[in-house]
């Protein structure tokens, strides 16, 4: 029997990680700390950027909005609304100059009047503009117009949401459960006071998200046992569509794609992507986490990132597969959003963790090559309150700048 050597497999533990560039090569990113904006005595639970990149707005719990320029941190004007702030959104297009707010049951759209006053009072006479239709049609929100005191406040037209009253029968249900809330809601209890027989359900307008031409918007009222979950209003039109029968789950945000006519759905687990001229479901995208909290698509619209709150980012390639092309795990706390920038190959999330962290995310033109995908910085500012970090990020326009705000009460620039 001739002896048999056997030779011992030595493997370098550096072929085992992945080859990617280092992170001096893929520059522009942002890198450091330029400018905090204070101003706010709560939190700041969403920030949006104008179209040009001059002006920055942000929305709090302390039931104002704040319009800033951007380069000098000098906050320009304070408008107080009725609530606490959800969301805001500038509208994308940039030959009008309109941002809608959401806080309570309402949705205002608000003319700023920063800038180019040509534009500002082009935004008046378009809204000024508008002739009722000859019929009317029963609309599922009510249009109304800003007139007076909140019309020099810069009010244009506010959205009311209907509140929705449901028959109480005698239940032995807490009625957190008989109103079928998942228990992380904050519950406002003088909401349910009503005669007997009747209770009504808090409606939050959790949600305003533009279409990229600037004349639709999409409203995410999350509400488990509502058809009225998503609704799709037209400015120009004054007319407000709900596109789903029925409800599929707990709805988290949605988005429109920038090229195509799709439309994003996100509800706890899935992404339904849907396509809108032949009113279909196209795609379901399982996010494997437990919940989603944002979502983000590409200015190209074949990839789509998703937040979570069990920490994790999911990169879906649509093209590719309905499965995360990359799960990335670097946050140690819940996920509250993320986002692509518009021009730059980067895309960016804030978590409970207080950071921000920004990834280099090349997709390719040529279909066979698979996105290059490299974490390249972590940015640390925001300081923890209340368990909360980072709430919102979004990215400058045509500047490598990202913006986040926090739990803090404060907005910051990124350079």
């Amino acid at each position: 029997c001739p002896r048999q050597r056997k030779m011992r497999v030595n493997v370098n533990p550096e072929d085992l990680i992945p080859k990617l560039p280092k992170p001096k090569d893929l520059q522009p990113f942002p890198t450091m700390q330029s400018l905090v904006y204070r101003g706010h005595s709560s939190l700041v639970r969403t920030i949006s950027v104008s179209p040009s990149g001059q002006w920055l707005v942000s929305g709090s719990d302390d039931c104002t909005v704040r319009f800033w320029e951007v380069c000098t941190a000098r906050c320009l004007k304070t408008v107080e609304v009725g609530g606490a702030v959800k969301c805001v959104a500038w509208n994308p297009n940039p030959s009008i100059c309109l941002v809608a707010i959401s806080y309570d049951d309402k949705v205002l759209l608000m003319n700023p009047s920063l800038g180019d006053r040509l534009i500002s009072s082009a935004t008046d006479q378009l809204i000024s503009s508008y002739e009722e239709p000859e019929e009317e049609r029963e609309q599922p929100v009510q249009w109304s117009v800003s007139e007076g005191e909140e019309h020099e406040r810069g009010h244009r037209l506010v959205l009311n949401h209907p509140k929705r009253t449901i028959a109480n029968k005698a239940s032995p249900l807490p009625l957190s459960v008989a109103l079928s809330i998942p228990p992380t809601r904050e519950l406002q209890p003088e909401a349910f006071l009503l005669p007997a027989g009747r209770r009504r359900q808090p409606v939050v307008v959790k949600q305003v998200t533009w279409h990229g031409k600037g004349d639709y918007m999409a409203c995410v009222m999350p509400d488990n046992s509502s058809t009225l979950q998503v609704l799709i209003h037209q400015v120009s039109k004054r007319r407000t569509q709900n596109p789903f029968r029925k409800s599929k789950g707990l709805v988290q945000c949605v988005s429109f794609h920038p090229v195509r006519p799709y439309f994003f759905v996100a509800t706890q687990r899935y992404v339904r992507v849907y396509n809108l001229i032949k009113q279909e479901l196209t795609k379901k995208l399982m996010a494997n986490c437990k919940w989603i909290s944002s979502m983000a698509v590409h200015p190209a619209g074949d990839n789509v990132i998703c937040g979570s709150y069990d920490s994790r980012l999911a990169w879906f390639d649509l093209d590719l597969s309905t499965k995360p092309y990359k799960v990335l795990r670097h946050h140690k706390k819940a996920l509250r959003s993320v986002a692509y920038h518009r021009h730059y190959p980067l895309f960016a999330s804030g978590s409970d963790d207080g950071n921000v962290i920004v990834c280099h995310g090349m997709v390719y033109n040529d279909l066979l090559q698979n996105p290059l995908i490299v974490p390249v910085k972590v940015l640390k500012g925001h300081s923890i309150t209340h368990d909360l970090g980072v709430l919102d990020v979004s990215f400058h326009p045509t500047q490598p700048w990202v913006f986040s705000s926090g739990a803090d009460a404060t907005v910051r620039l990124f350079t």
